[in-house]
């Protein structure tokens, strides 16, 4: 019998009936997720849909983020950087996701987001708990950003449990302060609600791991995993300041915040100092 050009006729053992059985919208709560865009702008926008999903969709892929960072300093924390290898490229290529996501949201041009953007009202990026979470997991800590969600006390509890817990690269260091590296005592025990601050003995011990990368194979591993991951998410923060500049210029962002110039600050944020500066250090 002939079939019809491009046609794939079902195979019998496929099943059909899901009457009583778990199919795949039930398990993915579709009906909840595809029903979760309601834009604001009467009459409805046509580009608020693209607004919308784009940051939603941002928001599941944090959230991931969030899911594998916890693990991996579960793991580094045990000391089995192995596993962590993985977690972090899987972290990396999320995070490729991400930077790749704002080239759709550069197709909303500056006349389109005019006409929708007072529905905001004071709703912004910056009140993304897990966007702030995700930097605390690093060790981007900072006290203050956590008064804006006063008004959620779980996630404000969540927030402050961070805040004041080993980020990834404390655990790090507290991982080679173990294996018996020269590790200061200020860099392992401090108070981890304050930002980590570069220390010339943590340069030091790297500067070992670096110099002799078959002596210290997991360190020297570890520590360029944690250099992808940052390079990745100062390209993201670069990008996203890009892609506001070009939809809003130099307008106050809608959280109050100066926008660009706000954004721009954060650019040259280092998450993991040393990790940057050992690399002048490399061969002297």
């Amino acid at each position: 019998m002939l079939v019809p050009m491009g046609h794939r006729p079902l195979e019998e053992s496929i099943q059909t009936d899901f009457s009583s059985r778990l199919d795949y919208s039930g398990y993915l709560h579709l009906d909840q997720i595809l029903h979760a865009q309601r834009p604001l702008s009467m009459p409805e926008h046509h580009d608020e849909m693209l607004f919308i999903i784009q940051h939603q969709t941002s928001e599941l892929w944090m959230k991931l983020v969030v899911h594998e960072l916890r693990a991996a300093i579960d793991l580094v924390r045990a000391d089995d950087l192995g596993p962590t290898f993985k977690i972090l490229a899987r972290v990396k290529h999320i995070q490729r996701m991400l930077f790749e996501q704002w080239a759709v949201l550069e197709t909303l041009t500056p006349s389109e987001y005019v006409q929708f953007r007072h529905v905001l009202g004071n709703a912004s990026g910056f009140q993304s708990h897990q966007y702030r979470l995700i930097e605390f997991l690093f060790g981007n800590k900072d006290a203050d950003a956590v008064r804006v969600f006063r008004h959620r006390p779980e996630i404000e509890a969540e927030l402050v449990e961070a805040l004041n817990a080993p980020s990834l690269y404390d655990e790090f260091l507290r991982h080679l302060a173990r294996l018996g590296m020269p590790v200061p005592r200020d860099a392992v025990e401090r108070d981890w609600a304050k930002p980590y601050v570069s220390n010339p003995a943590v340069l030091s011990v790297f500067k070992e791991i670096y110099d002799d990368p078959s002596a210290h194979w997991d360190a020297y591993e570890m520590a360029e995993k944690l250099v992808d991951v940052e390079e990745q998410f100062t390209l993201w923060r670069v990008r996203h300041m890009l892609t506001v500049e070009r939809i809003i210029g130099h307008k106050m962002g809608t959280g109050g915040s100066s926008g660009v110039s706000f954004l721009k600050k954060a650019v040259d944020i280092r998450l993991f100092p040393e990790l940057w500066s050992v690399r002048t250090e490399i061969g002297r």
